[in-house]
């Protein structure tokens, strides 16, 4: 009878022991709404307000997930899915049109526990493509789908597909003819770095986030470059240039400039400085922001999680729209630079 008691007693001690690391465990989240030529002087007090108000909606709903024990990875998905069906951003019903007038858009997420992943690029018909990217990562053993054949994997999920009307705005219309002017005082016709200025090249949105068991994860979502043709992709359904997560070191989301990105992996780099050289998320984050690729003309901004809930979100830009919440700690949102 005794040594029951003293059984019961020390279940509940380790009980009692458990709830309190869980508590105690580090959770947090940071998101981003694309980086840029985002100056103070061109926002109204009402411009400026409707952004953050929006910034703030998503980190906080991401947080909630976190808060009551949720995976990073469903925390990343709501924070993206609110910053996808704002028009306010470039990504879902945001996004920018093509050369041709349509609007074709990418995603990706990954898991920091195994480093599975999931991507689509160029779809034409999916309302939250973070929502498919996640897909492909959970209910198939691909990594990325394109085009038509990411959404025929959707129509087997049961997934709506939507009319591509949907994501047209009149503010990313009048973007468009603005950019089209521009190109076609040249031969190619091409979207790229010398003929238009950053805000035709920039636009995205992403969260990575931190849970209680000390998982990391990541997403990116974007409706690419202005006047894009060809079946351009950025970096953001590149696992390793725009998205990339390991519990070992770091999460990563990116905006900017997708092709200096790609060719400088800058996602993976920073975890990789992380895990190899034992550098902080901000040593890492700023090599490789302000380093060879901002010296070879890439621009844009990370946001950035490690494994103790740090964050860190360095930009080479004038600004980047961002928002980020830790354990216990009220909101933070900014735009500016300043």
């Amino acid at each position: 009878m005794l040594h029951t008691k003293y059984t019961v007693l020390a279940l509940t001690a380790a009980l009692c022991s458990a709830t309190a690391t869980a508590q105690q465990a580090p959770f947090a989240i940071a998101i981003h709404g694309g980086a840029g030529t985002i100056e103070r002087a061109k926002f109204t007090p009402e411009k400026e307000k409707a952004y953050r108000a929006k910034l703030s909606e998503a980190v906080t709903a991401g947080y909630t997930v976190l808060e009551k024990g949720g995976e990073s990875l469903e925390a990343v998905t709501v924070a993206i899915n609110i910053l996808e069906d704002s028009p306010l951003f470039n990504a879902g019903k945001g996004a920018v049109y093509t050369f041709d007038g349509h609007h074709e858009l990418d995603a990706s997420i990954m898991d920091g526990r195994d480093r599975n992943a999931g991507a689509v690029a160029g779809v034409k018909h999916i309302k939250n493509p973070i929502n498919l990217a996640r897909m492909v990562m959970d209910k198939s053993v691909h990594v990325m789908l394109s085009g038509d054949g990411a959404e025929q994997f959707a129509k087997t999920q049961g997934m709506e597909m939507i009319d591509n009307a949907h994501f047209d705005t009149k503010r990313r219309k009048e973007a468009l003819e603005r950019a089209k002017k521009k190109l076609l005082m040249t031969k190619d016709y091409q979207a790229n770095h010398v003929q238009l200025e950053p805000q035709y090249k920039m636009g995205t949105v992403g969260a990575v986030a931190l849970d209680k068991n000390g998982n990391l994860a990541a997403g990116t979502s974007t409706g690419g470059m202005t006047a894009k043709r060809f079946g351009r992709i950025g970096d953001s359904p590149v696992i390793g240039a725009g998205t990339f997560a390991d519990n070992q070191s770091c999460a990563v989301s990116a905006t900017g400039h997708g092709e200096y990105f790609i060719r400088y992996n800058v996602a993976a780099d920073i975890c990789a400085r992380v895990a190899y050289q034992g550098k902080t998320i901000k040593q890492a984050g700023d090599e490789v922001i302000f380093g060879p690729m901002f010296k070879a003309g890439g621009t844009g901004g990370v946001i950035i999680i490690d494994k103790f809930g740090n964050v860190s979100l360095p930009f080479n830009t004038k600004g980047m729209y961002r928002a980020s919440k830790k354990q216990g700690e009220p909101a933070q949102v900014a735009i500016f630079s300043d």
